[in-house]
């Protein structure tokens, strides 16, 4: 990735060499640091086909003057494009405007602790490409970063334009305010990492982190859910077991950041010693059961944790997710349903978490309900 293929990083001015190029130069986009501008994108992202400028004005409350302004000054950047234009009662023919979604491009990548899953999205959210490899988080730290950088490059290089960021969905705990890593589950080593900084460093890009299930979670409620209303449960059972709640149409993290910690809720008071320290937590009894072959056991166990969470907030459905989900999803649908019944049950997409954490790169250049 060259320092043409950076694009402009939302959070700080532009920078030298940053100005608008070709098709896969440098980005400088003065109309993102408005607020009324990320607005005006949010809606035509949301929008089937395209919008009017009077009906942005009516959408926003913003003057037709105003919206004019903005929408000239996105067009000039390449965000925005003509989709048709339409009869008016008054003579006039209204021209609609849509997304130029293929304007710019976010990488959005999963890392499990085995393996990283990327893709790249446009600016609608849609995949336009796929890298995969394996990638171990247990080697020294310096080591882990370095094999980031290169599986991100690597995908980054897959975006038919220019990449405007990156995101990251991983294990927590973390704090995804500042892209801190606090003793990711199961390696410890980690704790401590800044790993948006350090993402941010080496590949002059802007980073988002967060916490895998949250990405996931991201990922359904656009492409499912949509935006406003609707709550959910994404419960996450790969390596380790984990959950993002979806709560009235938002992501809700909790106070600290520390939501969705569900793998350690004790279910078994004298059961067996988790790695978090406790003893009988439901990761513990759910991993050991599908480390034996018995899924028909760890379908029911992660059912009770579900109904747990189903008597507590009463959503609306559960997703399941995740690499052991995957390998038998009828079978954990099955279970999970039992459970819960009559809460549907669901599954998310397999590449659910790398597609929401590109929705998190993207997220800066929009306000919608959607994207936090």
């Amino acid at each position: 990735m060259t320092p043409s293929d950076r694009g402009y990083p939302p959070r700080t001015a532009a920078r030298p060499g940053d100005a608008a190029g070709g098709a896969r130069g440098g980005l400088n986009l003065p109309g993102l640091r408005s607020h009324n501008a990320a607005v005006v994108l949010g809606l035509l992202r949301e929008a089937a086909g395209g919008l009017s400028r009077p009906e942005l004005a009516a959408r926003t409350g913003l003057t037709p003057q105003a919206v004019s302004k903005i929408t000239a000054r996105l067009r000039a950047e390449g965000l925005v494009e003509e989709a048709g234009r339409l009869a008016s009662t008054g003579g006039k023919p209204r021209t609609e405007l849509r997304l130029a979604a293929g304007a710019g491009y976010a990488v959005g990548a999963h890392l499990d602790g085995e393996a990283l899953t990327a893709v790249v999205a446009d600016l609608a959210g849609r995949t336009v490409a796929e890298h995969a490899v394996p990638l171990d988080l247990g080697p020294p730290v310096p080591e882990g970063l370095a094999a980031m950088e290169r599986e991100l490059r690597a995908a980054a290089v897959l975006a038919p334009g220019r990449v405007l960021g990156v995101g990251v969905g991983i294990r927590g705990p973390l704090d995804h305010r500042t892209g801190t890593l606090h003793g990711v589950t199961g390696y410890p080593h980690w704790s401590g990492c800044v790993l948006r900084e350090e993402l941010e460093r080496r590949l002059g890009l802007p980073v988002a982190v967060d916490k895998n299930t949250n990405a996931a979670a991201l990922s359904v409620l656009v492409a499912e859910a949509g935006p406003g209303g609707g709550s959910f449960a994404y419960l996450h059972l790969g390596t380790g077991l984990g959950a993002a709640l979806v709560l009235g149409g938002e992501l809700y993290r909790g106070g600290a950041a520390g939501a969705g910690e569900f793998g350690h809720q004790v279910v078994q008071l004298d059961g067996p010693p988790c790695r978090c320290g406790r003893r009988g937590c439901l990761e513990a009894l759910c991993l050991a059961a599908a480390a034996r072959g018995d899924t028909g056991r760890a379908a029911y166990l992660l059912g009770v944790g579900a109904a747990n969470l189903v008597a507590l907030l009463d959503v609306d459905r559960i997703v399941l997710g995740g690499r052991t989900v995957l390998a038998a999803p009828d079978a954990f649908r099955s279970g999970v349903a039992a459970a819960v019944a009559p809460v549907p049950v669901t599954s998310a997409a397999p590449r659910a978490t790398a597609e929401g954490a590109a929705l998190l790169a993207l997220a800066p250049f929009f306000a919608t309900a959607a994207l936090p």
